[in-house]
């Protein structure tokens, strides 16, 4: 017994059509109307973890610190500052250029996020902050600073 829409209700063609037939016909014509799992962050939620990344100041740079207080590395402080707005990085560079929606770099908005790579490999990343500067962990030795993105070699993501 096939599942169909009211006989009544329709004409006599329409009504031998099953419902999931007439639901897929529905998102494709209108596919806005159907929730997206791997849709982009919105403007405001980029721009709230641009805020955290910007908070974060001063705080010593640290390979595999992931805090704060214990400091930071470039991919923590990008996850950092999404995992505050709710949103979930994996842990590598790398691996959040693999998670994230490639962009142009003319596409790229305030609070999307900046990578640096050298052949095939991601190996920095940064908050963007806008007008060629982002926010970052650089280096051992240095903070979290605000600086000019300082290579042609970038990639620009906007987090999912």
């Amino acid at each position: 017994m096939s599942t169909t829409l009211l006989g009544s209700a329709l004409p006599r063609r329409l009504a031998s059509i099953p419902i999931a037939a007439l639901f897929g016909l529905t998102l494709a014509i209108s596919p806005m109307s159907t929730p997206t799992a791997d849709a982009a962050v919105t403007a405001v939620v980029g721009m709230r973890a641009l805020h955290v990344a910007a908070s974060e100041l001063g705080v010593p740079y640290r390979y595999g610190g992931t805090t704060p207080r214990t400091g930071f590395d470039c991919s923590s402080l990008t996850q950092y500052s999404y995992a505050r707005v709710g949103k979930r990085l994996p842990r590598t560079a790398q691996q959040q250029y693999n998670a994230t929606i490639h962009l142009s770099r003319g596409a790229a908005r305030p609070g999307d996020l900046v990578f640096f790579y050298s052949g095939h490999s991601i190996y920095h990343a940064g908050v963007y902050a806008g007008n060629g500067y982002m926010y970052a962990a650089p280096h051992t030795g240095a903070h979290v600073m605000k600086e000019r993105i300082w290579s042609s070699q970038v990639y620009y993501s906007r987090v999912r």
